[in-house]
């Protein structure tokens, strides 16, 4: 199925791992050139450029700290004047502690939240100038932002407000720019794996009526649908993609 992307110019944050890794790759299948937004994992940023390069598509890194809103907005100034704007904004930059919910101290609720949502915002706030028409954009929130989590209050938080500021980027950016939510489940990534490894032994086989966790290209392959075209009459949506966890 083409999904209309070809030639088109994205910016995916979190792109040097896990979904976000995915995500890049699968939208340089379907044609699109990519800039590889990362933080501290250049190693893994360089992979993924090489993987949408492999895919016969140009690829750029840009390096900022999401949770820093002068840094983000000097890195998208950057990088939106040698691709002259973007058609695709993935925000799939996420952090997550595993901190029993009494226990979280205050450094640590911020920097979950900075990250989580404070970065998204401040991304798609320096991007705002930079979508051309009929652009779309992509948040990447969280199962855990419609059931909580009290192992990780703070990430579900964040989460939660990710859906909302999804909404109410959907309503002030229309008509002329899309913006929708992936709510992911678990998946198999280096964080997702973390998750795992503090629930039961049976829990994909208890909890999901899928039975068992998400591959990445799983998850990524629902982000590229809605940043494509072929989801031109869809915006201010959150597709929950978690297995059968939760069916609202």
């Amino acid at each position: 199925m083409d999904l209309g992307l070809r030639d088109r110019i994205a910016l995916v944050t979190g792109a040097s791992s896990g979904i976000g890794a995915a995500t890049a790759r699968l939208l340089a299948e379907e044609g699109a050139d990519v800039v590889i937004a990362f933080g501290h994992d250049e190693a893994g940023a360089r992979r993924t450029m090489a993987a949408v390069e492999a895919a016969g598509r140009r690829a750029w890194l840009c390096r900022f700290d999401i949770a820093d809103a002068a840094a983000v907005q000097t890195a998208i100034r950057t990088v939106s004047a040698q691709t002259r704007g973007f058609d695709v904004l993935v925000l799939c930059a996420g952090y997550n502690a595993v901190t029993p919910f009494p226990n979280i101290a205050p450094e640590e609720w911020n920097t979950v939240v900075g990250i989580n949502l404070n970065g998204a915002f401040y991304t798609l706030h320096a991007a705002i100038p930079f979508l051309r028409d009929g652009a779309a954009v992509v948040t990447v929130a969280s199962v855990a932002a419609a059931t909580g989590a009290p192992h990780h209050a703070h990430y579900a938080a964040a989460k939660a407000g990710l859906v909302n500021l999804t909404k109410s980027a959907a309503r002030a950016l229309a008509p002329r720019v899309r913006v929708n939510c992936v709510a992911p489940g678990i998946a198999l990534t280096p964080m997702g794996r973390d998750t795992v490894a503090n629930l039961a032994p049976d829990y994909a086989q208890t909890k999901l009526a899928l039975q068992r966790y998400a591959e990445p290209d799983e998850i990524a392959r629902c982000i590229v649908f809605l940043a494509s075209p072929a989801a031109s009459f869809v915006t201010g949506a959150t597709l929950d993609v978690n297995g059968g966890r939760d069916m609202r």
